[in-house]
Formats: structure tokens, sequence, C-alpha cells
């Protein structure tokens, strides 16, 4: 039976670009946290936590990832609400979920341990909660945006080479693309500036670094490629 009180908490679904060797290509990643104890006590979930009464929201979300992972990304922003009636065994829990993205240099900064553990996004464990089902919208809203929006900036620096951004979309989208064809399609919506920079180190040409034009408007220039 549940309880007459519902509780309110924020859970955030992190994703960040990781390889799992030199040579293989980066995929998408999430760090779960074991729970420690009941409902579904040594389950994997979600980072996340109660709210307190003297927060924010994000302020929350924000709190909650800093306890458990070590993580304070910069691109945080609230989900969806979950709050089906039977979601938690014995207690109503609502939760605002936040998705945050983080850069592979902040990803590896993530604390890990017995408790703490990243997965490939594509697949994981049965989660605790509905947790499974939160990160498979999470998922679909990314692959969503990328095409209409530049979220892609989250994974990367300032500046960045086309192979580079090529990756995220590759890795985001679960699929390889052109290299001509991306060139050419986020080329022609003028959406990122060549800078006269190129990167440092390897054997053969550095390639030229680029950074997002900060006066795209995407509404006069169209959707992002995704094919």
């Amino acid at each position: 039976m549940l309880s007459t009180s519902p509780q309110l908490a924020v859970s955030t679904v992190i994703f960040a670009l990781r390889k799992t060797g030199a040579e293989s290509p980066a995929t998408l990643w999430l760090p779960l946290v074991r729970r420690i104890r009941e409902p579904f006590g040594g389950r994997w979930a979600l980072p996340g936590g109660p709210i307190r009464a003297s927060e924010s929201l994000a302020d929350a979300a924000g709190r909650n990832l800093l306890e458990t992972t070590a993580l304070t990304p910069q691109y945080l922003e609230q989900l969806y609400a979950f709050g089906t009636v039977e979601r938690s065994p014995g207690t109503r829990v609502v939760s605002i979920v936040y998705w945050a993205l983080v850069e592979a240099e902040e990803a590896e900064r993530a604390a890990e341990g017995e408790n703490v553990r990243w997965f490939p996004a594509d697949d994981l464990p049965e989660l605790a909660f509905d947790h499974n089902a939160i990160v498979d919208y999470a998922l679909w809203r990314l692959r969503n945006k990328m095409e209409y929006s530049r979220i892609a900036h989250a994974f990367l620096g300032e500046m960045f080479t086309l192979a580079q951004l090529r990756e995220v979309y590759e890795a985001v989208l679960g699929r390889p693309l052109d290299p001509a064809n991306f060139r050419r399609q986020i080329e022609a919506t003028k959406s990122i500036v060549a800078t006269e920079e190129r990167q440092s180190g390897g054997r053969h040409r550095p390639p030229r670094l680029f950074r997002y034009n900060e006066s795209f408007d995407l509404a006069d220039n169209g959707p992002l490629p995704h094919a």
C-alpha cells in the first residue's frame, strides 16, 4: 500500500562519449550508481536523491551529481517528470529528471568504484524503478535534438575538427556517416566557422579547427545533417 504523502526527488541521465580502445569508435556511455538500500537494493540506478526544502530543482540535481559521481557538468537541462503511481514500491515518488552532457575529459574525472560505474547507453542491465524507460526517453530526446540544435557542442571543446564533430553525430545516432557528405552538409548550414588554428600532433598535415557560429540561426538555415 502506498503512503499518502508523495515524495519529490531528482534523477539525472549523464551522457558522455567514451572509447573502449585506442582504435575503437566513441560510443555513448552513462554513469550509474548501485543502490545500497531497499527498494531494489544492489541494483544499478541513475544518480539522484531527495530535494532539500531550501534548494531549487537544478541545485538539487547538481548537488546529487557531485555527491555521487563528482561531476559538475556545464550542460544540465530538465528533461521530464516521471510519476506513475507504482514506480516506487511502498512510497509514491515523483522524480524530476535532468539530463547532462559532458566532454570526454570531464567524464574521465568522474568518481568510479564498487558503487559507481560507467555503462554503454544502449546496453544497460535491468535498472531500479523505471530508470530503463527514463534512459530510453533521454536517448530519444538526444537523438532528435541532434538534428535541430547545436547540442553536439556540449560534447566538444570550444574548438574541434570536423572529424571530432562527425564522431559525436555517429556516437549519438549509432551509425557511421560518410565523411564527405557530412562535411558538405555541415558546411552548408553555416553553423560552424573555420579558424586559423590547426590541431597539433599527428604524422600528417594537422586538420583545421572549427568553432560554432554564434550568429547561426537554425530557423533560416534548416536542420543539421543527420544522414
